[in-house]
């Protein structure tokens, strides 16, 4: 159970950054250099200034003998360790809850606190490296069953370790950017030949993302599976947005490439394991018994509703359509970096792994158009009346995710990011 504090920091009714949050992030005032955050309701406190006035001076950080939160990023934070994570989170807690030393000193809280909205989110790390699982099983039911039939939906392989591909971390970008509608090759099923031409199947896909921390291992020398955890810094909403007709045609036999590298969009909020904690759940029994390196002494996830909603030119408010959950997992994060490093990889703080397509039991769960829509024979029909089989230029896709309510909310902030059309054709000729 979590600690019974109060912040003495405003915090509207049903916030996702309540005191028992503290996510991590890198922020930036409007006129300013982007610093190292956190946010406690609409107040986004500078870590940097914290470090800089004293107040990280608990028993690690007082021995570090260096900074930080000195520069733009969370770098060096990040590589640290979990003990290190668990203190600076602690007394961020401690100095803005009720009767703190800080409640009353107007003069640091000038110099520490800016309103939310006079800020701007950054990506919070700089990314390494980047891989995508598929470690849903609603999810890679129905897309085999899309792909494939019902009967043969599975692939021998999916039962026995995490599926997987590395992903290209340039293109990752943090929630308000915009997103250009990618071009590629394209072929149809009855065509002689492929074409190049826009995408015309769009899509996005709800994932969460799992930021890695802690020293890297050696090469040579995999991570234990029940030494994982201790190498998840915390974790952020993923959009692994998704050009399916182009993926169609170049993912023989080495998968996805183009139809996957143009862009990924993660919240800008980094929610740590300790956070999450209350909403530890149990994941299901895996059958066939996992091999030993994959075996866990407790296969858990975490009780995280997640959402998407969307808008569109005619309809911008933004409607939802979509509820699914991290409980959905066949494949846990712990497993994923086990079976990452079983080869002797050397997993580094910084990377980022997301999950796949997080798909609940129902229509209304599935985490991606394709699903949804079930390769454009059953439309999205939205309120005004538009319907949607893939997304069109000007949609606003968002997604959100949180656990808990109330004083005891946690939650990711927004994932979201604008459709923009295709460059024209003739950006293209030389």
């Amino acid at each position: 159970m979590q600690q019974e504090i109060q912040a003495f920091l405003l915090v509207p009714k049903d916030s996702d950054f309540t005191i028992k949050n503290i996510p991590f992030g890198v922020a930036s005032k409007t006129d300013g250099l982007p610093f190292p955050a956190t946010i406690i309701g609409d107040s986004v406190i500078n870590l940097a200034k914290l470090e800089e006035l004293g107040y990280f001076n608990g028993p690690l950080f007082s021995a570090l003998g260096s900074k930080v939160f000195d520069n733009g990023n969370l770098n060096k934070f990040v590589s640290l360790s979990r003990p290190y994570w668990k203190e600076v989170r602690s007394q961020i807690q401690s100095l803005f809850s009720t009767g703190s030393q800080l409640e009353n000193n107007k003069e640091v809280l000038a110099q520490v606190i800016t309103p939310v909205q006079d800020t701007k989110n950054h990506l919070p790390i700089t990314i390494g490296e980047y891989t995508d699982f598929y470690s849903s099983k609603n999810h890679a039911f129905n897309m085999g069953s899309i792909i494939r039939g019902p009967d043969n939906a599975m692939q021998p392989n999916w039962y026995y370790l995490p599926v997987g591909y590395h992903g290209r971390r340039s293109s990752i970008v943090v929630d308000g950017t915009d997103i250009r509608r990618p071009w590629g090759q394209v072929k149809a099923p009855t065509a002689e030949k492929p074409s190049f031409t826009k995408c015309k199947r769009l899509d996005y896909e709800l994932e969460i993302g799992a930021v890695i921390g802690g020293a890297p291992n050696n090469l040579g020398e995999p991570i234990k599976v029940n030494q994982a955890e201790d190498r998840v810094f915390g974790f952020v909403i993923l959009n692994d947005w998704s050009a399916r007709d182009v993926q169609v045609w170049e993912y023989v036999p080495l998968g996805p490439f183009g139809a996957k590298n143009f862009a990924s969009t993660i919240s800008p909020w980094i929610v740590s394991i300790e956070a999450l904690e209350p909403f530890r759940i149990q994941l299901p029994e895996q059958d066939p018994e996992p091999f030993v390196y994959l075996k866990e002494k407790n296969h858990t996830s975490f009780d995280i509703n997640l959402e998407v909603l969307i808008g569109t030119e005619k309809s911008p408010e933004l409607e939802h359509f979509t509820t699914s959950n991290f409980k959905y997992m066949y494949w846990s994060v712990n497993q994923q970096i086990a079976h990452h490093s079983i080869t002797g990889c050397n997993i580094q703080p910084g990377d980022l792994f997301g999950s796949g397509t997080i798909s609940g039991t129902t229509k209304d769960g599935r985490g991606c158009l394709m699903e949804y829509t079930w390769n454009g024979k059953e439309p999205l029909v939205l309120k005004s009346g538009e319907q949607r089989l893939f997304l069109e230029d000007g949609d606003v896709l968002e997604m959100r995710g949180y656990a808990g309510e109330g004083e005891n909310r946690v939650g990711f902030g927004r994932c979201k990011g604008k459709i923009l059309p295709a460059l024209d054709e003739n950006y293209f000729q030389q």
